[in-house]
């Protein structure tokens, strides 16, 4: 008959196992009462102190281990999101298309709505700074051929304008009327060759006209080689001709030439504005006091034509002096 098994060896492996499940009780209960203590120990050192200094070696120790924990979870959040924009519906990825499409057309229109209100206190601005009476009127198209240089403005006689009335941008004067229907008018630009504006240069008050010409360049001319230009030089209305307010800017010279034996300068003279960039304009119904060129002006004027005669031949029958050609020429803008 074989041996009955031992009890004695299955009672020592239960008593081991029952050991080892006690001590990791009493390994646990110790480790937390440790942790209280060192925890209650380092909040009492104020941030100094040996507790202090073991969690500040052990947070260095660690950092790399914790900079590089970080670094590999990145990939795995922005795969998170992949699958989160791949699991959206098609409903919804519809909804938020519409929404941006809505937000950039709202978007556009504030910053448009922005630009126009800035335009519109520019010219207020050259309103109050000139006294110009004046009725805001806006440009709706261009030249319809390439031998003139016009625009058409969207209102006309039944707002009180007429032929031959100065147009304004905020930078200045750039036209007259020369058609006015009921509900629109045509203003021909001063870059247009046709047109001639009795012109000043700002600086020395040396008078002139402004001409037009085919390619948009503007050309001050009448001016004596005894009188001073300079590029850079502001060139304003002179009022002469009670047509144009006197002093409103009209562009800057961009060369002043000197042909032997003249008696006046070549002045070429860039126009303040584009004509792209007009859209909202003045149209000068009427003038006021102290807006004309005064008997002093065209006592000046008179002056320095005498004096650039004096000084050399006279003029051709085909020039005339400043004050005669301001009312040609502004009143050629208005045929």
């Amino acid at each position: 008959m074989p041996p009955m098994p031992s009890l004695r060896g299955g009672t020592s492996r239960a008593s081991i196992r029952k050991s080892d499940s006690d001590s990791g009780v009493r390994l646990l209960v110790a480790c937390v009462a440790l942790s209280l203590v060192m925890f209650t120990l380092s909040a009492r050192e104020s941030g100094s102190g040996f507790f202090t200094s073991m969690r500040g070696a052990f947070s260095t120790v660690t950092m790399p281990v914790r900079y590089v924990g970080a670094a590999a979870s990145v990939p795995f959040q922005g795969l998170g999101n992949v699958f989160a924009n791949l699991t959206a519906d098609q409903q919804t990825l519809s909804e938020l298309r519409q929404e941006n499409e809505r937000l950039t057309a709202r978007n556009t229109e504030l910053e448009e709505a922005e630009q126009t209100a800035a335009r519109l206190q520019d010219l207020l601005a050259l309103q109050s700074t000139y006294s110009l009476q004046s009725t805001a009127a806006r440009i709706i198209s261009g030249s319809s051929d390439s031998w003139t240089d016009t625009v058409t403005l969207d209102k006309g006689s039944s707002a009180g304008l007429s032929v031959g009335m100065p147009v304004t941008d905020s930078s200045g004067a750039i036209g007259q009327i020369i058609e006015c229907g009921t509900t629109s008018s045509v203003v021909r630009l001063i870059t247009d060759e046709n047109s001639g504006v009795s012109a000043m240069v700002q600086s020395s008050r040396a008078q002139g006209v402004l001409k037009g010409s085919a390619d948009g360049t503007l050309h001050l001319t009448l001016i004596g080689t005894d009188q001073t230009v300079d590029v850079g030089d502001t060139v304003v209305t002179s009022g002469l001709g009670g047509i144009f307010p006197k002093g409103l800017p009209l562009g800057k010279v961009i060369s002043v030439n000197k042909a032997a034996g003249a008696l006046y300068y070549d002045i070429d003279v860039s126009p303040l504005s584009s004509t792209e960039g007009f859209e909202e304009v003045l149209v000068i119904t009427s003038l006021t006091e102290g807006q004309e060129a005064t008997s002093d002006d065209i006592a000046a004027a008179d002056a320095q034509e005498t004096s650039s005669i004096v000084g050399g031949s006279a003029p051709s029958s085909s020039d005339a002096t400043p004050s005669e050609e301001s009312s040609e020429g502004d009143a050629g803008t208005s045929e």
